[in-house]
C-alpha cells in the first residue's frame, strides 16, 4: 500500500505546540548555514551582489524534498541511513559512502572550527588557533556529558544565533527593490566564475552529513518518546508524517532566508564597495567593519561562533551514527559514554582530527574545495540510494514514498547530478 493510502490514519496523540514539533528539522536546516556555507554565502555576495539570490529559490523545494526523505526513512525504518544501506545494499557501497561522509566532515569540521577561532580572535584578540581546539573539546565535552534532552534543547535555542544576520541586514542599507527582484528574475552570467559559484550555493546547501543527522535525529525523539517505528505502527503515520513537513519545512526555510540574509549583507557592503575577494567567514565579518560599522562587525562574528556551536555537533553526530551503523552497533547522544564507545570515540576523533587540521600543515579552508569535491561525489549516489530505500517495501513497509515527494526527490537528485557535472566540467 502506497503512502496516499496511510498518511491520514491514526492520530491519537494530543496537539503538539510548534516548540515541540520543531527539532530535527530545525536543527538540520540551521546547520546548514555553518561557518563554511556563511563563507560561501559571503565569497558569493561579495563577487556577484544580489545576481544570485534566484538559486535559492530554486534550492529551497529540492532540500525540503530530500531533507524529508531523510527523515522519513530514520522515523519510519526505526533505523538511519547507514544501517538501512547495511540492511538492503552491497557492502562495498556502505564502506565507500561511509568512508567519503569521514573525509568530508573532518574537513568541514576543521574549517568550521578554524573560522569560529579566528571569530574570537577578531572580537578578543588572542591566538586563534588555541580558541580553535578549545571550541572542538568543548563541543565534545557537552555531546558526551550531556544527555540527548539537554542537548536537543541546547541545539534548538542556538538556532537563534542565526538570527544575527538577519540584524545585520537590517543595518546594511539594502536597495530592496533590487534584492527583491533578484529572487525571481535570474541574472545569469554564462561563464566558469559564475558557474563555480552557483555549484558552490547548492553544494552547502544538499550535503550529506545533513541527511545522516536527521535520519539519526528522528530515531532519536522516537527513543525518547518510547514509540515504535512506523513501519510497524502504520495506523500512527497521519501525525508523525505532518509533523516531519512542519518541522521540515520551518527548518529550511530558515536556511533559506538566512543565506539569503548572509548573501544581501555583503552584496550591499562588500560588493557596493567595490570588495569582490573573500575567502573566509571570518574576513567577510573584518571587512565589514570599515563599511558597515562595529555593529555589523560583531553581529557577524558572533553569528560565526553561534552557527559553528550548532553545526559542529551536527557535522561530528553525523559521521558517528554513520560508522556506528556502519559496524551494525547502536549509537545515541542518550547513551552513557561507556556503553557507547564507538559511537562517542567517532565524535571525539573527528571533531579533533579536524580541529588539529592547522596545527599538522593543511589549510582547512582551501581543503574545503576538497570537501566539495567529495560532497559532489558523495551526494548524487547517497540521494539515488535514499530514493530506493523509501520506495522499498522491505524497508518502509506500507509506507513507502508517494508519487509526488518521489518526483521532487528524484528533481532534487537530478539537479545535484547536474550541479556536480558542472562543478567537474568547469574546474577541468
Amino acid at each position: 500500500m502506497m503512502r496516499e493510502d496511510t498518511g491520514t490514519s491514526g492520530g491519537t496523540e494530543p496537539k503538539r505546540g510548534l516548540l515541540d514539533v520543531l527539532g530535527p528539522g530545525l536543527v538540520t536546516g540551521a546547520a546548514d548555514d555553518d561557518p563554511s556555507g556563511i563563507g560561501t554565502h559571503s565569497q558569493v555576495g561579495a563577487q556577484f551582489g544580489y545576481s544570485i539570490s534566484w538559486t535559492f529559490v530554486l534550492s529551497f523545494p529540492l532540500m525540503v524534498a530530500i531533507q524529508m526523505v531523510a527523515a522519513e526513512i530514520g522515523r519510519v525504518t526505526g533505523a538511519g541511513i547507514a544501517r538501512n544501506l547495511r540492511r538492503h545494499y552491497p557492502r562495498p557501497l556502505l564502506f565507500g559512502v561511509v568512508g567519503l561522509l569521514l573525509v568530508a566532515n573532518i574537513v568541514n569540521l576543521g574549517a568550521d572550527l578554524s573560522a569560529m577561532g579566528a571569530a574570537l580572535q577578531l572580537l578578543t584578540g588572542g591566538n586563534a588557533g588555541l580558541y580553535t581546539l578549545l571550541f572542538g573539546i568543548v563541543c565534545v565535552v557537552a555531546e558526551i556529558w550531556l544527555s540527548y534532552p539537554h542537548y536537543a534543547s541546547i541545539l534548538k535555542w542556538t538556532t537563534l544565533s542565526l538570527f544575527t544576520y538577519i540584524a545585520v541586514v537590517m543595518v546594511a542599507h539594502v536597495p530592496w527593490d533590487e534584492a527583491l527582484t533578484s529572487l525571481i528574475v535570474p541574472d545569469i552570467e554564462w561563464n566558469a566564475t559564475y558557474m563555480t559559484a552557483l555549484v558552490a550555493i547548492l553544494g552547502t546547501t544538499i550535503s550529506p552529513y545533513l541527511f545522516f543527522w536527521q535520519a539519526g535525529q528522528e530515531i532519536e525523539e522516537q527513543h525518547r518518546r518510547h514509540a515504535k517505528p512506523l513501519c510497524i505502527t502504520p495506523k500512527e503515520a497521519g501525525p508523525e508524517l505532518k509533523r516531519i513537513r512542519i518541522d521540515t519545512l520551518t527548518g529550511m526555510a530558515f536556511s533559506t532566508l538566512v543565506s539569503i540574509a548572509i548573501v544581501y549583507a555583503t552584496a550591499a557592503t562588500l560588493h557596493a564597495h567595490g570588495i569582490r575577494d573573500i575567502e573566509t567567514s571570518a574576513q567577510a565579518a573584518e571587512s565589514l567593519r570599515p563599511i558597515a560599522g562595529d555593529l555589523a562587525f560583531a553581529l557577524f562574528a558572533l553569528g560565526i561562533i553561534g552557527t559553528g556551536l550548532l553545526a559542529v555537533p551536527v557535522l561530528a553526530g553525523s559521521a558517528a551514527y554513520a560508522v556506528t551503523e556502519m559496524a551494525g552497533m547502536s549509537g545515541s547522544l542518550d547513551a552513557k559514554p561507556l556503553s557507547a564507545k564507538l559511537f562517542y570515540g567517532t565524535i571525539a576523533v573527528t571533531t579533533l582530527a579536524g580541529a588539529s587540521l592547522n596545527t599538522i600543515g593543511i589549510d582547512p579552508v582551501k581543503a574545503l574545495y576538497w570537501a566539495a569535491v567529495v560532497n559532489g561525489i558523495l551526494a548524487v549516489p547517497l540521494m539515488a540510494v535514499m530514493m530506493l530505500i523509501v520506495r522499498n517495501p522491505r524497508a518502509m513497509g506500507r509506507l513507502t514514498l508517494g508519487r509526488k515527494q518521489t518526483v521532487l526527490g528524484w528533481a532534487a537528485t537530478g539537479v545535484m547530478a547536474l550541479a556536480t557535472a558542472l562543478f567537474f566540467a568547469f574546474q577541468l
